[in-house]
C-alpha cells in the first residue's frame, strides 16, 4: 500500500473514476457530520478572506484499490475507505455550481461541472467521477445532472440541499467573494490523506481491517503522553499528585474539553476540538526542557479542571447569585457558554473580579441566547463569538459590562442581539413552540412563572411539568367556532389556529396535559385554577380563550421577557434590517425536496406572519429558489405566479410534475405531497416535537396513559375505528411487542420494539398513533437515526410495504419526514398493518442480533 497527503483537487484530476463497492453501506451522513465539515470550511473561509493563508485542515483518509482501466484509458478505482467524505464534497461542489449558475455565472459553473463532477467526454455510468452504490446513484446522478429530482428524499439529497442553504446564507453577507473563497478551501485546503492498495491486495481483507480496529488514543490522551516523556525525572510524583486526580475527577470526555477550553481561554479562539493536541504541543514545545514550567502548566490545568466541575455541576459554586446563573445555563443545554464561564470563574478565583461581576456577566450571555431564540436567528456562529470573548476582554475591565459591550458590537449576520422591539414583536407572532429545544422552551417558560414571585416555588425537580398548548394543537369543533369570530377577510378559522397556536402567548407549563387534552375553555379553566403556576391561575381568570386574549397575553410575557433578559446597549440596533423571518423563509425554500409543495399558510405560521404578506412578498422577489412549491391553501398554483424574467418559462405545475409532485384534474396538488409547518420545522433542523417520541414512564403510569389513550380514542372516534385499532394493538402484544405512549395533552401510542427490560434499553418503534387527531404517524425522521433504518433501504421498504395497503398514499419525499395516514385506515386493514409490524420487529431483531454478535462472536 502506499500513501500520500493530496487535495481534493489533485484528487479528481485527469480521467478517472470512484467507484463505490457494493458491499459499502449507502451514503449515511446526515446534518450533524454535514455541519460539523461546514463550520470547519467555514472557518477556512474566513482566514482566507482575512489574507491569513491558513493552513489545510486534514479531512480523513481515502482508501482506494485500483479497478479496471476501461478501453479508453481512464482509470478505475474501488472506494474501499472514505466514500462519505468523498461523496459529501461531491455534493458541495454541485450545490456550488448551481448556485453559480443560479447568478449567472455560467463559466464558474461549467468549470465545476466539467473539472470536478463529469468526465466530460465518457457516457454513462463511465460519464461521472463518482459512482455510488446502487442505492444512491439515481438521487446522486440526478443533483450532478441538475435534473427536477436533484435534491429529493434521502441522505443524498438532504446532503445537496443542506450545501445550497448554508451558500445562500453565506452569500448573503460574504457577497461573490465569499463563495469564489469555498470554492478555494473545498478544492485545495481540505487534506486528503490518499492511500491506494496494490494489485493483488484483497480489498474486503482491508475495508474489514480499518472498519474493526481497536479504540484510538484520544487527544487529552495524545498531550498526557507527551507532557510526561517531557518529564523524565518528576513525571511520576506529578502523574500522582496532579494529573491523575484531574483525570479521575473529570473522566475521559470531560478532560478532553478542559484541555480544549484551556486552549481558548488562552486567547486562541479558533482552537479546533479535533486539533487539540497539535495546538498544545506547539503552545508547550518552549517549555518542554523545562520540568518546573510544564509542572506549573499541569497545575494551572487542575486548577481549571475544578472551574469547570463548576461549570458542569453548579451546586459546587459556593456564591448564590453566580450558581443561579450557572444552573440557568446548565438547564438551557450545550457548551456555548463554557469558554466564557471558565474565563470568568478564572477571574472570579485570582481576585480580578467578584462572583457579582461573572455572575451579571452570564446572566448578559444568557440574554443573547435567549433573546436570539426568541426572534428567530440561527444559533450557527454563537460558538465563535463566546470563544472570541476571553481574548477580547482587558483584565482590568468590568467583565459585566465587557461582555455587554461585546455582544453589542456585532450588529450582522450570526451575531444580532435583538433589541426589545424586535423582543416584543417575536413573542407576538413568531411560532416560539418550534423555536430551539425542548429544554430551553421549558427554561424559558420556567423563568417567566418564576417572574411571578410566588409565595410558594414550584419544585420544578418532582413538578413533571411540560408545555401546554391553550388552544389545542387538534382543537374541536368549538374551538373553530371561537376563533371564526376573529379572522380578518380572506382567513379562515384554521389559517388563525395556525398562526396562534404555537406563539409564547398560547404556552404555559403543566403536569396536567393529558387531562386538559383538546377540551373546551371551560373545562381547562377549571383543571388550570387549581394549579400552583400563577401563569396558569391568571389564564383560568378570562372570560374566554382566544386571538385577543393570546395577544394580550404575549404582550404582558413580552414585557417580563424584556426585564428578565436585557438587551443591548441602547443605539446599536443591527444594521441589517431585512426581517428575520424572510430568511428563515428563503432557508425553508431551499431546504424542500424535490416532489414537495406547501401553502403560504404553512409558511405563514412557520415564520410568523401572515399568507397574504407571503404571497407579496414572493412575488416581489425574483428569483427566489423554490417559491413555484408554495400554493394556496386547496393545492393550485396561485393565479398570480410568474418565473423571473430570463429564467424558467412554462407553467409551475409542469415543473412541479416533472419533480414528482402528482396534480388531479382539477389542477390540485395531491395532499400527500404537502409539507406542512412541522415538516418545514424539521427540515430546517429545528427539534422534533416531544409527541414524537414516547416518554419514560413508570408501569402505574403507563397504565394511565392506556387509560387515556384508549378514552380518547373513543371519544373522538368510531366504534369501528376503536375496535380495529386496539385489536392490531393487542395482536402485537400477543407478539411480543410492547406499546408506549406519550405524554401530550394527545395521549399517543407507540408499538414498540424493545431490546432487554431495564431502564433505557434499546427500542424502536415505527408508528404513533394519534386518537383526536385521527392519524397515524410514520416516525422516518425518527428511524433515520437508529439502526437499521439509519440506512436508507430498510426505510424505503418500511414506505414501499405501508404504500401497498389501500388508503395509504405515503410521498417518496417523505422519506425523511413523518407523513400520515387516517387512523381508520390502520383499523381497516389492521391483518396487513400487522404484518408489516411483524416485519418491522423481525428486521429490528436480525439487527440486533448481527450487533450483539460484533459485540461479542460467541453470541451467534
Amino acid at each position: 500500500m502506499h500513501a500520500q497527503e493530496t487535495t481534493f483537487n489533485e484528487l479528481v484530476q485527469g480521467e478517472k473514476q470512484y467507484q463505490v463497492p457494493l458491499y459499502q453501506r449507502t451514503y449515511s451522513w446526515q446534518r450533524e457530520e454535514l455541519q460539523q465539515l461546514w463550520a470547519d470550511v467555514q472557518e477556512l473561509v474566513e482566514e482566507q478572506l482575512e489574507g491569513r493563508h491558513p493552513a489545510a485542515h486534514f479531512l480523513g483518509s481515502v482508501v482506494l484499490a485500483p479497478g479496471r482501466i476501461t478501453a479508453g484509458g481512464m482509470q478505475r478505482w474501488l472506494v474501499v475507505d472514505g466514500q462519505q467524505r468523498l461523496t459529501t464534497l461531491m455534493l458541495a461542489f454541485t450545490a456550488l455550481r448551481d448556485r453559480h449558475r443560479e447568478h449567472g455565472a455560467e463559466q464558474k459553473a461549467e468549470r465545476i461541472h466539467d473539472l470536478v463532477l463529469v468526465n466530460k467526454y465518457r457516457s454513462g455510468d463511465d460519464h461521472y467521477r463518482l459512482l455510488p452504490t446502487q442505492a444512491d446513484r439515481d438521487a446522486f446522478t440526478a443533483c450532478v445532472e441538475s435534473s427536477p429530482r436533484a435534491g429529493g428524499p434521502g441522505n443524498v439529497g438532504a446532503a445537496y440541499r443542506f450545501f445550497l442553504g448554508a451558500l445562500a446564507e453565506g452569500e448573503e453577507n460574504g457577497g461573490e467573494a465569499w463563495t469564489d473563497a469555498v470554492e478555494t478551501v473545498l478544492s485545495g485546503l481540505l487534506s486528503i490523506v490518499e492511500i491506494t492498495a496494490a494489485e493483488g491486495d484483497n480489498v474486503y481483507r482491508i475495508f474489514e481491517s480499518i472498519n474493526n480496529t481497536g479504540v484510538g488514543l484520544s487527544q487529552s490522551d495524545l498531550l498526557r503522553n507527551y507532557l510526561f516523556m517531557c518529564l523524565p525525572t518528576i513525571g511520576e510524583s506529578v502523574y500522582r499528585s496532579l494529573w491523575l486526580p484531574m483525570q479521575e475527577r473529570l473522566g475521559p470526555a470531560n478532560l478532553e474539553l478542559l484541555v480544549w477550553l484551556d486552549l481558548v481561554v488562552a486567547g486562541n479562539s479558533r482552537a479546533k476540538q479535533s486539533e487539540i493536541y497539535r495546538d498544545q504541543k506547539k503552545r508547550l514545545e518552549p517549555l518542554s526542557s523545562d520540568e518546573a514550567a510544564l509542572e506549573a502548566e499541569i497545575a494551572s490545568l487542575a486548577r481549571r479542571a475544578e472551574r469547570l466541575m463548576r461549570i458542569l455541576e453548579p451546586e459546587r459554586e459556593p456564591d448564590p447569585d453566580l450558581r443561579e446563573v450557572l444552573e440557568r445555563l446548565s438547564r438551557w443545554g450545550g457548551q456555548t457558554h463554557y469558554p466564557l464561564a471558565l474565563h470568568l470563574l478564572d477571574r472570579v478565583d485570582d481576585g480580578q473580579a467578584t462572583p457579582h461581576q461573572a455572575a451579571r456577566a452570564l446572566a448578559y450571555a444568557e440574554s443573547y441566547m435567549v433573546r436570539r431564540l426568541f426572534t428567530g436567528y440561527s444559533t450557527t456562529g454563537s460558538n465563535r463569538v463566546f470563544m472570541e470573548m476571553p481574548k477580547e476582554m482587558e483584565k482590568d475591565d468590568d467583565p459585566a459590562e465587557a461582555v455587554r459591550t461585546f455582544l453589542s458590537k456585532n450588529k450582522t449576520g450570526a451575531r444580532v442581539w435583538p433589541d426589545d422591539d424586535a423582543v416584543r414583536e417575536a413573542i407576538r407572532t413568531r411560532p416560539f413552540y418550534k423555536a430551539g429545544r425542548s429544554n430551553q422552551r421549558f427554561q424559558v417558560l420556567r423563568r417567566l412563572e418564576e417572574s411571578y414571585g410566588a409565595s410558594e416555588p414550584v419544585d420544578y425537580a418532582k413538578a413533571r411539568l411540560t408545555v401546554e398548548h391553550v388552544l389545542p394543537q387538534s382543537p374541536a369543533h368549538q374551538w373553530l367556532d371561537l376563533l371564526a369570530e376573529e379572522t380578518e377577510d380572506g382567513q379562515g378559522p384554521e389559517e388563525l389556529h395556525a398562526l396562534l397556536v404555537h406563539t409564547l402567548g398560547n404556552l404555559t407549563l403543566s403536569a396536567d396535559n393529558a387531562k386538559l387534552s383538546n377540551h373546551p375553555f371551560r373545562r381547562k379553566q377549571e383543571i388550570l385554577d387549581f394549579s400552583a403556576l400563577r401563569m396558569n391561575q391568571e389564564i383560568a381568570g378570562r372570560e374566554r380563550w382566544g386571538k385577543a386574549e393570546i395577544l394580550d397575553r404575549a404582550a404582558d410575557l413580552a414585557d417580563r421577557a424584556v426585564r428578565l433578559w436585557p438587551g443591548p446597549v441602547a443605539g446599536t440596533a443591527p444594521v441589517d434590517d431585512e426581517w428575520s423571518g424572510w430568511k428563515e423563509l428563503r432557508a425553508a425554500l431551499l431546504a424542500m425536496p424535490a416532489g414537495t409543495w406547501t401553502t403560504y399558510g404553512d409558511v405563514a405560521a412557520l415564520i410568523g406572519t401572515h399568507a397574504v404578506p407571503v404571497g407579496q412578498h414572493l412575488a416581489s422577489k425574483a428569483g427566489l429558489h423554490g417559491a413555484y412549491r408554495v400554493l394556496t391553501a386547496d393545492g393550485r398554483v396561485s393565479a398570480g405566479f410568474r418565473w423571473p424574467d430570463g429564467q424558467e418559462s412554462g407553467d409551475a405545475r409542469t415543473r412541479l410534475e416533472a419533480e414528482g409532485v402528482p396534480f388531479d384534474d382539477s389542477g390540485r396538488a395531491r395532499r400527500s405531497h404537502r409539507l406542512t409547518t412541522a415538516d418545514l420545522a424539521a427540515l430546517l433542523g429545528k427539534d422534533i416535537a416531544e409527541e414524537a417520541e414516547p416518554s419514560t414512564q413508570a408501569d402505574d403510569e403507563q397504565q394511565a396513559a392506556a387509560g387515556r389513550f384508549e378514552t380518547q380514542l373513543r371519544d373522538n372516534q368510531t366504534k369501528e375505528t376503536l375496535d380495529g385499532v386496539l385489536g392490531a394493538l393487542r395482536f402485537w402484544e400477543q407478539q411480543g411487542g410492547n406499546l408506549a405512549y406519550g405524554m401530550a395533552s394527545e395521549t399517543s401510542c407507540f408499538p414498540t420494539v424493545r431490546f432487554g427490560s431495564e431502564p433505557g434499553s434499546r427500542a424502536l418503534w415505527p408508528l404513533a398513533i394519534y386518537p383526536i387527531s385521527g392519524t397515524v404517524e410514520v416516525v422516518f425522521q425518527y428511524l433515520k437515526r437508529r439502526p437499521p433504518f439509519d440506512d436508507e433501504p430498510p426505510r424505503r421498504e418500511l414506505m414501499t410495504r405501508l404504500n401497498d395497503i389501500e388508503g395509504i398514499d405515503l410521498a417518496e419525499a417523505k422519506l425523511d419526514l413523518r407523513p400520515s395516514f387516517a387512523v381508520e385506515v390502520f383499523a381497516e386493514h389492521s391483518e396487513e398493518i400487522c404484518a408489516v409490524l411483524e416485519w418491522f420487529a423481525h428486521t429490528a431483531a436480525l439487527d440486533e442480533a448481527r450487533r450483539m454478535a460484533d459485540e461479542d462472536p460467541g453470541t451467534l
